[in-house]
């Protein structure tokens, strides 16, 4: 499998031959690009980098490497071990450091694994930016320090409860309270990765009785990572069993957040962020964004709120540079990312459980109840496997000349909106695929709709 470098980071399989996986070799070689970028964009004498890993079972391995690579660098580097996404992002300010570095492949399987880079404001780089440490890889343009030049490492293990520390402040006390005194039961399917740690957690400070499923952080993921529905059948069933409130579910860096209703059935990923904007929006009004491949849901929201909302291209640094834009208060993706800038510019599972339970508690009804209040749209997610006879430019191009008489956006693929439906065509930035994503007012209509562009694509190529 061939290394991917795209603004979701450097991403590839454990094993094999360096540049075609991603080996111990790689591995230090990005991470050297990185921290010699670094350097030269930071004008200290000692740059300071946040590092934190996910439970992947090469986790601990990929980021020794990488570790002791930015120390032969002359960096210092605070280790904050098995982390979250967004508890490194967190992190990166607190410890008013350079940079930070998550290893992560999110949603990928087991085999997988990623070096995610941030920049001191503990956002992902842009594109400009990660083409520049792309080239100071690929020309191996390192120079290291001598050795009474050498970074030092040290080791923070309090930041998951620092983060929790930082969701709870954003909360009104009287809503804390409200929460701990509904005293929710929540399931939670933790994939075996370190949400395990951070959402019960979370939750217990929230008075919440923990239902645990797949929260021991090893790395064997039980099922597929990613929070899909043909995934979750363990965690419905175990809702219902232990007569939960609800479930939670996040992917392996606790950036994605799905939920479950006390039926056992999915609220709808695409409808975390649909809620979450739907309660601080009551709060606070402001802009609403997130990206093309999302729900027309959030849109309906913004405008019960009497607010504009804006659609951005896929990539969580996409979202967040259209949220600076339009000055959003709110936004995230439809994969169940939720963005609130009140905590920081990143996809953040914590912050989305914590508004989830605020709206809760403030209509006083089921899960059922509030996920049927919202405009039903549904969502068929497909993709096609790139082969070596596939051209994706050249069948995006025809579909666009195609359907040039409808409604169509080009800032990322090809989305192209119909009355009551829409299809977001595009390539993948983290795997060799196009996306096939579709929505319509039924499940039907968007299945058919997801068949009718596959069979036309394919009669192209």
């Amino acid at each position: 499998m061939s290394l991917i470098k795209s603004i979701s980071g450097i991403r590839g399989t454990i094993g094999g031959v360096p540049d075609d996986n991603l080996t111990p070799i790689d591995a230090v070689k990005f991470a050297a690009a990185y921290g010699t970028w670094l350097k030269k964009h930071i004008y200290k004498t000692r740059v300071k980098v946040v590092v934190g890993r996910d439970a992947r079972i090469s986790g601990e391995m990929v980021q020794n490497l990488v570790q002791y690579t930015l120390v032969g660098l002359g960096i210092d580097v605070v280790d904050i071990g098995l982390s979250t996404t967004p508890t490194v992002e967190v992190a990166v300010t607190m410890e008013q450091a350079d940079g930070g570095i998550i290893l992560t492949a999110s949603h990928n399987p087991k085999q997988w694994n990623a070096l995610k880079l941030l920049n001191n404001k503990g956002e992902f780089l842009n594109a400009q930016e990660g083409e520049e440490i792309l080239r100071i890889a690929a020309a191996n343009e390192f120079t290291f320090a001598e050795v009474d030049a050498l970074g030092h490492i040290t080791h923070n293990n309090t930041y998951i409860q620092r983060h929790i520390d930082a969701v709870l402040s954003l909360l009104p006390l009287a809503t804390l309270e409200a929460i701990c005194k509904r005293k929710f039961k929540v399931a939670v399917d933790a994939v075996n990765s370190t949400g395990g740690i951070a959402i019960p957690l979370l939750l217990e400070r929230l008075g919440a009785e923990v239902v645990p499923l797949y929260c021991e952080p090893n790395g064997q993921f039980p099922h597929n990572p990613e929070p899909l529905k043909e995934h979750l059948a363990d965690i419905c069933a175990k809702v219902v069993e232990a007569k939960a409130d609800l479930g939670v579910v996040v992917d392996p860096d606790v950036d994605r957040l799905a939920l479950i209703t006390e039926e056992g059935e999915m609220f709808g990923e695409e409808y975390t962020l649909v809620a979450c904007a739907d309660y601080y929006l009551s709060k606070k009004k402001g802009n609403v964004v997130s990206n093309l491949s999302s729900s027309r849901a959030l849109r309906d929201i913004a405008e019960k709120h009497g607010v504009e909302y804006a659609a951005a291209a896929v990539g969580e640094v996409n979202v967040v540079t259209k949220m600076k834009e339009v000055n959003a208060v709110i936004g995230g993706e439809g994969n169940g990312g939720v963005i609130f800038p009140e905590l920081h510019y990143g996809r953040d599972a914590l912050v989305g459980v914590v508004l989830f339970l605020s709206l809760l508690v403030e209509k006083g009804i089921t899960v059922s109840a509030l996920r049927r209040s919202y405009p039903a749209y549904f969502m068929s997610k497909n993709k096609i496997q790139l082969t070596a006879g596939l051209n994706p430019d050249k069948v995006l191009h025809a579909m666009q000349e195609k359907y040039a008489h409808e409604q169509i956006t080009t800032i990322d693929g090809l989305k192209i909106d119909f009355p009551f439906s829409w299809v977001h065509l595009r390539k993948s930035n983290t795997e060799p695929i196009i996306r096939i994503y579709t929505e319509a007012k039924s499940q039907a209509e968007a299945d058919a709709l997801a068949t009718r562009f596959m069979e036309e694509m394919a009669a192209i190529s």
